[in-house]
């Protein structure tokens, strides 16, 4: 989770306006909506779909008024009956997480948008996503409380609720999301879309990517025991078609790779995938961050590993960078977190 500085930074000094930036762990989009808003063409990957999702609203959003009609439609359509008896045959975190309204708006949502295929359903989903679950205090959040960050898991949410005597807040699904569409719209809407993959790192170049010519990769793939995309994000999961439960290793079995080996096994094959796609010459930007491990053991393994990709890299600088805001801390109170962070800058021979 790198901000849009870093991003803005290293687009400008390795690519030109018209060229391809590459993220294939794309995250919440940072860096295909920055290279966009700097003229650049896109490829983002993840195997996350609230990444996927996030992504596609960001790069391909639609016109605010093709948005607004969307919203406008889906509420007209919405029938209160079927979706509020759906609502109190939901499991008990659900009916306390939501008021029932609420809730049947959600089920509604989620049956009816089809976010992989249209922009502006996507959107939709997204602003959606954005305002799931929240500060119970803030009208920004539909949900009773909850961290904005993370998807508690149900019983030890549903504990939380009874044990303070909480209750959701009566919230319209509809109204919030005209008004985050509203400030959402106050910024730049990008030009162009990127191309947005829903594919794992390692299958990047059955994707047939060489014809695009890409030079410039910028990304951060999972940090070694860290978090789990599964579990802490289960319920923006569900809310795009997902399971009403965690239920990691469902969509990727490296989230959260603990094993010293079976992690940098996978980052010599994400390597082996950057060799298949990118162009000679192509600028490698990879933000890596460690619990355990110091600034030069992580550029020993990153350029023990980059030698895998079947090219002749060459490590032209690699910084440690500030953490602010250590990742683990953000999503789980009191854990140890990222102890170091380094940015690493490869090139490809020609």
């Amino acid at each position: 989770m790198f901000p849009e500085s870093f991003a803005e930074k290293w687009i400008l000094r390795l690519s030109k306006p018209g060229d391809f930036v590459v993220d294939p762990f794309s995250g919440r989009g940072t860096t295909a909506l920055v290279a966009l808003l700097s003229g650049r063409s896109v490829v983002a990957s993840d195997v996350n779909d609230v990444a996927i999702c996030l992504t596609r609203a960001k790069t391909s959003a639609p016109a605010y008024r093709v948005l607004q009609r969307r919203i406008d439609q889906l509420k007209f359509e919405f029938r209160s009956r079927r979706w509020l008896r759906q609502a109190s045959e939901m499991p008990e975190f659900f009916r306390l997480a939501f008021s029932r309204r609420t809730l049947a708006q959600l089920l509604y949502l989620r049956e009816v948008v089809n976010w992989r295929d249209s922009d502006a359903d996507a959107m939709v989903a997204a602003l959606a996503l954005g305002s799931l679950h929240g500060e119970l205090s803030s009208p920004r959040y539909l949900s009773n409380q909850m961290p904005r960050t993370i998807s508690t898991k149900p019983a030890y949410s549903v504990r939380f609720w009874r044990r303070h005597g909480l209750v959701p807040p009566e919230r319209d699904l509809f109204d919030t999301l005209c008004r985050h569409a509203a400030f959402r719209y106050e910024s730049a809407v990008p030009r162009g879309k990127a191309l947005t993959l829903d594919r794992d790192v390692r299958l990047l170049p059955s994707a047939r990517l060489e014809k695009f010519s890409l030079r410039c990769l910028i990304t951060s793939p999972p940090y070694q025991d860290m978090t789990n995309f599964e579990e802490d994000q289960w319920l923006r999961l569900w809310l795009l078609g997902g399971p009403p439960n965690p239920a990691p290793g469902r969509l990727s079995r490296d989230d959260r790779l603990i094993g010293n080996d079976a992690y940098w096994q996978f980052i010599c094959d994400m390597w082996r995938s950057f060799g298949a796609v990118m162009a000679g010459g192509a600028e490698i930007v990879v933000r890596l961050g460690s619990r355990r491990k110091s600034p030069q053991e992580l550029r020993s393994l990153m350029v023990a590993c980059s030698r895998v990709s079947g090219r002749q890299p060459k490590l032209v600088s690699s910084r440690v960078s500030a953490i602010k805001h250590k990742q683990a801390r953000i999503f789980h109170l009191g854990a140890r977190g990222c102890s170091v962070e380094v940015d690493f800058h490869f090139r490809f021979d020609h």
